[in-house]
Order: structure tokens, then C-alpha cells, then sequence
């Protein structure tokens, strides 16, 4: 094969790492975002936190998230008014809290509460009853059994079995401990099924509650025709009417389903708002919240140092650029996020003064084009990415939706399809509930045409049970 030398022209997109710094950064909520900039201030010694520059009104808040879009905000300590009380005494935690008074071993964090578990909150009322050894042994092994909502899944027999012959332990034993266990708080532990465990809760009220032997008799026999509301066939088998029903579905529904709740120490997952809106002058617009925003700047002094003796810096030039990097990035991030957050507001104005029933469609096409950016870019910047309005806390991507044509031949968007929707079953009739054929028959009323697996669709997504599960005496 003969060789010979080729010349060829091509073009390849190279990521600087200037511009890859970028693109991480402003895709990082910003909760992740100040944890980035503590790994650089402990990494780049040319870096140092700029806490005395100017601060604008802008009030920075902070806000604890249970998965819902809207959440109610309290107020964040790393503005500018509150950082000068906190350059001197500490202030109060809480109602329990101490001050530090000269103590160096002083924890603040101590003062915060501790979730209590399933396990230790049963585990301290065994330690409060005199039983044998064994017994406790027992009722230990028992609890250590329970799952995540508070049932014995194992059967007793079986558990029995599993356990070292020497114990010499059988299936009556445990099934005393199990009812000793069942007595401790909360009512309905260590229950093996959902039937068992409403029993146990039942047993805890006073009889003298109306309703409380139908809801008994129900529980124990009928609760799948209750979960179904089959009320035809449950008045029809128990020869009762509506109104004993009627009350023993309202003593029901006081009980809990899962007894573990309100235990486990479930982790709470804060969110910090990058934009808030206000009104001004009867506009709505957009502003940074600058708590949000880390203040950082290049230490001038080894800057100084380091242009004075450029012969011996070394690694040090380096970190100076990667320092100057991260402070443009960051300016940058944040301008692009109040752009486009001022682009979101401008176009969704009747939204914050009339709800989510005036939501208008949006793409990320409409926003990307008006500002000039890429769609990739407006998605990075509106995912975990929240504004703080009078309405509440909302995730960016929120005010982004699809569009349906109505009869006048305007558009509506998909979240103010939902609203329609919420508020149609909001307003039924409980004891004649709307079917999704229903709704969209009053939305095609309103010229709204949806489909019926639109409504079905539209309604999964916001957790509301099928008409049969929503029906009520």
C-alpha cells in the first residue's frame, strides 16, 4: 500500500475550562452552589469572601420544602442587616436556647431538636415497664421487626423458626410479647395488617363515640367496600342507613392507616429562592435575592504580591485565573438567572395578579429566542432554580407549560387547564361526584376543548383520586 501525506480542514467545538466551570455552575441549585464555593475558599487561597461589600434591600429568605411547588418562606440571617447582629452575640435559638457567655465548648447546634425514630420511641417504653429478661427480649425482637409504617410483616410462626433452636422459643411466646407490644404508644403499632391496626385504634376510643360499634364491624369485615365506597352494598349487608354511615366513616377517617407516621426523622430539605418578585408602580418584576448570592473577590494582597515577583509564582498564577474564573462565573450565573427570570415575569404577569386559572403557555423556545440563548442554557437555568412571589415559592420550570387551542382560537396553558379542573372538583357534589367525561364537557362549556384522557391525565398528575374513590354520603 502506497503512503502519502493528506491535508484536511475540519472545525471541532472545544469546552474551554473557563466555560465548562460555567455551565456546572449554573446548572447547581443554590444550596449546592454555596457548598462549590466552600470547597474553592478552602481550595484557592487566592480567594476570600467579600462580606463587606454594599448590599442591596433585597431581602434574602429561606425556606423548608416537602416536595409541593409552594411553600411558606421565613426569613434567611445572610442579608445585610442581619450580619451586622451577627458579628457580636449570638442570639437566641429558640425558646430553650442558651447564649454564649464565654463558653468556647458552646454548640449552637445542640440546641436544635433531635427527631426521635419508631424504634427508640418503643424502645423507651420498654425500659419503663419491670418485665423478665426474656419477655424484653422478646418484645425487643419484635420491634426491631416493624417496618417503615409501623406493621409486623413476618409471620410469627415463621419468625419463631428462624431463631436458634437453644432459645427454645416458640410461636405463643411471641404472640404474647405482640400483644404487649400493641398496647404502647401510638395506637395500632405492630399491627399485621391495616385491618388489625384501625382495630387496635378503634379499641383505644370510648365506646360512647357514635358509630364506633358499626365502625368496628366495618373495619373488620367491609373495608374493602368502604376503600371502594360501594355505600349501596355496605348499607344493603349491615341493614343500617346513610346517616350510621355516615358516622362510622367519619370515626374511620380519624385514624391513621400508617401508625409509624409522624416518626423516622425524615430529613428536611431546604430551599433558598434565587429571584423574588414584587410590585412596583403596578408592574411585576424581577429582582436577585442577594442572600442568595455569594459574595466573593480576589485577595488583593497576594494579587499584589504575586504581580510584584511573577518569576517566582508558579502554581500560584494558576489559582489567581481559576480565582478570577469563578468570581466572573458566578456574576455571570446570576445575571443569566435574573434575565430569564425577568423574561418568565414579563410574560407571566396575569399569573401573579389573578393565579394560576390566567397561567399563559410557555415553551423554553419562546424565552430562549427573546434572549438570544439556547434552549439547553434556559432549561439548566430553570431547574432548581425558585422564585418567591406573594402567591409562594415556586420552581422556575413551574411557569413553563403547553398549550390547547380553545373555540375563540387563543390558547390555554396546561396549568391553568388544571386549575379549571381542580376548582370544578373543589365545588362537586360529594355524593355525586364529576367524571373526567363530565369535566371536560363544562370545560368544552367554558371553550376549552380537552379530551377525556386529558382530564384523566391532568388529574393524576395532581394526586386527585378516580371519580368512585371520591364519592361521599
Amino acid at each position: 500500500m502506497k503512503q502519502s501525506l493528506q491535508l484536511r480542514v475540519s472545525q471541532q467545538l472545544t469546552l474551554t475550562p473557563q466555560l465548562q466551570q460555567s455551565i456546572k455552575l449554573l446548572q447547581l441549585s443554590t444550596l449546592d452552589l454555596q457548598t462549590e464555593v466552600e470547597r474553592f475558599l478552602l481550595d484557592n487561597p487566592m480567594l476570600e469572601r467579600g462580606d463587606d461589600l454594599p448590599a442591596t434591600d433585597s431581602p434574602s429568605s429561606e425556606t423548608a420544602s416537602s416536595g409541593e411547588e409552594s411553600t411558606t418562606p421565613a426569613s434567611d440571617s445572610s442579608d445585610g442587616d442581619s450580619h451586622s447582629e451577627s458579628s457580636g452575640e449570638l442570639t437566641d435559638w429558640g425558646s430553650g436556647s442558651r447564649r454564649n457567655d464565654g463558653d468556647d465548648e458552646f454548640d449552637p447546634m445542640l440546641n436544635v431538636p433531635c427527631p426521635v425514630s419508631l424504634r427508640e420511641h418503643l424502645l423507651a417504653q420498654l425500659g419503663e415497664l419491670t418485665l423478665p429478661t426474656r419477655d424484653q427480649a422478646i418484645v425487643q425482637l419484635l420491634i426491631e421487626e416493624l417496618d417503615d409504617n409501623g406493621f409486623l410483616s413476618v409471620d410469627l410462626e415463621e419468625l419463631a423458626s428462624n431463631l436458634p433452636l437453644e432459645l427454645e422459643l416458640e410461636s405463643d411466646e411471641l404472640m404474647v410479647g405482640l400483644r404487649l407490644l400493641q398496647q404502647f404508644d401510638p395506637a395500632g403499632i405492630a399491627a399485621r395488617s391495616l385491618a388489625e391496626s384501625l382495630s387496635l385504634q378503634l379499641d383505644r376510643l370510648p365506646r360512647q363515640e357514635p358509630g364506633h360499634a358499626l365502625a368496628r364491624k366495618i373495619v373488620a369485615e367491609h373495608l374493602t367496600l368502604l376503600g371502594n365506597r360501594d355505600y349501596t352494598r355496605l348499607k344493603r349487608i349491615l341493614g343500617v342507613d346513610d346517616d350510621a354511615i355516615r358516622q362510622a366513616q367519619q370515626l374511620i377517617a380519624r385514624l391513621t392507616p400508617h401508625p409509624a407516621a409522624g416518626f423516622g426523622g425524615e430529613d428536611v430539605h431546604y430551599v433558598i429562592p434565587d429571584v423574588t418578585v414584587r410590585k412596583r408602580r403596578g408592574h411585576w418584576v424581577a429582582e436577585l435575592n442577594n442572600g442568595a448570592v455569594p459574595r466573593l473577590r480576589v485577595n488583593q494582597l497576594y494579587a499584589q504580591m504575586l504581580s510584584e515577583n511573577r518569576s517566582g509564582a508558579g502554581e500560584l498564577t494558576g489559582r489567581l485565573q481559576e480565582a478570577k474564573w469563578l468570581v466572573k462565573n458566578i456574576q455571570q450565573r446570576f445575571d443569566t438567572i435574573l434575565k430569564v427570570s425577568e423574561a418568565i415575569v414579563e410574560r407571566q404577569q396575569a399569573f401573579f395578579e389573578h393565579g394560576e386559572v390566567a397561567m399563559r403557555p410557555l415553551i423554553l423556545r419562546d424565552i430562549a429566542d427573546e434572549l438570544g440563548l439556547h434552549e439547553s442554557t434556559v432549561s439548566r437555568v430553570t431547574t432548581q432554580k425558585y422564585l418567591l412571589c406573594p402567591r409562594g415559592l415556586f420552581e422556575l420550570k413551574y411557569f413553563f407549560g403547553s398549550a390547547l387551542e380553545t373555540d375563540s382560537g387563543g390558547e390555554c396553558s396546561a396549568t391553568a387547564i388544571k386549575a379549571h379542573i381542580r376548582r370544578m372538583i373543589d365545588g362537586e357534589n360529594p355524593a355525586k361526584p364529576l367524571s373526567d367525561s363530565a369535566i371536560a364537557d363544562e370545560l368544552g362549556k367554558q371553550g376549552i376543548q380537552v379530551a377525556r384522557r386529558t382530564v384523566a391525565k391532568y388529574r393524576e398528575a395532581m394526586q386527585i383520586p378516580p371519580v368512585n374513590l371520591r364519592k361521599a354520603l
